[in-house]
């Protein structure tokens, strides 16, 4: 299972990229392990637009697939810069690229993030169930 070393996790499945960014701005979406596991995705909303905050650790959208619905929390405090409307209208996007084009919105912080774990610390993780 691919866990890319460049970004960052959440304990709950999202992934961070660009926290070395000058601008602040970062990109956020789930893991290859969390799509695996919910299988299939067929629809993805989320409860924040463009310009609405977001605080870390907190629910901000909701991911549903042929199997379930999870919540998706947001890994980072701050203000939503761009949401991507690629995987609004074709949430399957996610499944077949998690790290590329399945990214979900982007943030720019407005706090230094938390608890975010490095690629060896969620491979543990996920490793351990």
């Amino acid at each position: 299972m691919s866990v890319p070393e460049q970004l960052r996790y959440s304990e709950e499945h999202e992934w961070v990229s660009g926290l070395e960014n000058e601008d602040g701005i970062v990109t956020v979406g789930i893991t290859q392990y969390a799509a695996d596991a919910l299988g299939e995705i067929v629809f993805i909303e989320l409860q924040a637009g463009e310009g609405d905050t977001v605080e870390a650790g907190e629910p901000c959208g909701e991911v549903e697939s042929t199997k379930s619905v999870s919540d998706i929390y947001s890994p980072v405090s701050g203000e939503i810069t761009a949401i991507n409307a690629t995987v609004v209208d074709e949430p399957k996007v996610i499944n077949d690229d998690p790290y590329g084009e399945g990214w979900i919105f982007k943030v720019r912080i407005s706090e230094e993030p938390g608890d975010l774990l490095d690629a060896t610390a969620y491979s543990k993780l996920i490793e351990e169930g």
